[in-house]
């Protein structure tokens, strides 16, 4: 029997609304006791002291890219770039190659994962047969096969009765729709946020009331069906708002929002540098002063990454043509400390909450708590520790971050999945 004993740490977990400087252990991958001074002879020592032990962290909206992306990431470079965030539990999203849109391919990727997944990797069926949103996929039979969710994600479902029929028949499970918000029509060959900066830019815009339709019609037609909708990386003021309203009138409505979402604007975005061309794209210091406000009320219930790396050969292009997203598992949680816990805009616990408990909770994931008798997924971090991001020292094959170069304040130092103890 292995033993590893975390010892001395502030141990935050608020799954169990625990907060405290407590010692952990762990044996043959499981949580076995959180107590005070345990005495225990482990095979393995941690000296935690002054550092923080939370939960692993839980992302439900990363991009894998398997199958048929690898060059852009598999799972098993996202499994590093993972841990190296604090991360144990992912949900990868099914826009690959083919689009994981059947029980087959869930199967497969379920087992691809075991095989070589270092953290635990959750599979997001797609909404409607090839994304395309036409006709509803094997809904179902992707249940059966290990499906969490349900996505068309990089794509807005613009047929309102083929996305009313999902919210009726997945209304006998607990599986979300997760939701990207853009209607089409508004959004074509758009690159940016639309206002005084893309104008002077020269840059085609994505307006915020693209978004704000969209999801005023998804918590319309879910509080009509009674069925379940998730917000997709929320960014636009008007939407918390929409979602806010939403919630006070009993609509099954939840949200997530990015790091990137809630401390930059489009004045980060630099047209000789596509790093920062992302979908949604970099709003406004209002909206992102809403979208914190929304998370600290519990209108936003989740931090996502949008883990969403791509080949160096396809972002080292001109702005228009290079795709949407960047990295962020690696960064996520330095931004967070850096931007909003070290400058008071959030409180530690709460920030941990929104990464473990409450996406735990909203997808009915057996994660994100420190319970006796779970799996012993457990991040390590050093709220003071100083470091540069550098994307030669990236696990993920994306390189192409807005944060390369920049100085941040807190990491997570160590990882424990499953019970094995990554460095770093």
């Amino acid at each position: 029997m292995s033993s590893l004993l975390i010892r001395g740490g502030r141990v935050i977990d608020p799954a169990n609304n625990f907060d405290k400087i407590a010692d952990i252990l762990i044996e043959d991958g499981k949580i076995s006791a959180v107590d005070s001074d345990i005495n225990f002879s482990a095979d393995e020592i941690f000296d935690a002291a002054g550092k923080i032990v939370t939960p692993g962290f839980i992302d439900m909206h990363v991009h894998f890219r398997e199958p048929g992306q690898e060059a852009k990431e598999d799972f098993e470079s996202g499994s590093k770039a993972a841990l190296a965030g604090g991360y144990t539990t992912v949900a990868t999203m099914p826009n690959t190659s083919p689009v994981v849109d059947n029980s087959a391919l869930v199967r497969s990727m379920i087992k691809r994962a075991e095989d070589v997944g270092l953290i635990n990797i959750k599979i997001i069926g797609a909404l409607t047969k090839n994304q395309q949103g036409q006709e509803l996929a094997e809904l179902f039979d992707m249940i059966d096969a290990g499906a969490v969710a349900f996505s068309d994600d990089g794509h807005f479902d613009s047929n309102a009765k083929i996305f009313m029929n999902a919210l009726d028949y997945l209304q006998s499970t607990d599986k979300i729709i997760i939701c990207h918000e853009e209607e089409t029509s508004l959004v074509k060959e758009g690159v940016m946020n639309e206002g005084k900066k893309s104008a002077l830019l020269g840059l085609k815009g994505r307006p915020t009331v693209a978004e704000d339709i969209a999801v005023a019609r998804d918590a319309l037609l879910a509080e009509y069906t009674g069925g379940k909708v998730h917000i997709a990386h929320i960014s636009s003021a008007r939407s918390v708002e929409i979602v806010r309203d939403a919630k006070k009138r009993g609509v099954k409505i939840s949200a997530e929002v990015t790091p990137q979402h809630l401390t930059m604007t489009e004045d980060f975005v630099n047209p000789v540098d596509s790093s920062t061309k992302i979908n949604p794209p970099l709003r406004t210091q209002k909206d992102c002063e809403e979208c914190l406000k929304g998370l600290l009320d519990g209108t936003i219930d989740c931090i996502v990454t949008d883990h969403s790396p791509h080949a160096p050969e396809e972002k080292d292009r001109e702005y228009i043509f290079a795709p949407s997203g960047f990295p962020g598992l690696e960064t996520s949680l330095g931004i967070l400390l850096t931007d909003l816990y070290h400058k008071n805009k959030i409180d530690l616990k709460t920030l941990i909450s929104k990464m473990t408990y409450e996406p735990a909770k909203l997808f009915n994931l057996d994660a994100g708590n420190l319970s006796v008798g779970k799996s012993a997924d457990i991040a390590i971090i050093d709220t003071e520790k100083e470091w540069i991001v550098d994307a030669e020292n990236f696990f993920t094959r994306g390189s192409h971050s807005p944060f390369v170069g920049r100085n941040l304040k807190g990491r997570a130092v160590a990882t424990i999945s499953r019970g094995k103890l990554h460095l770093f």
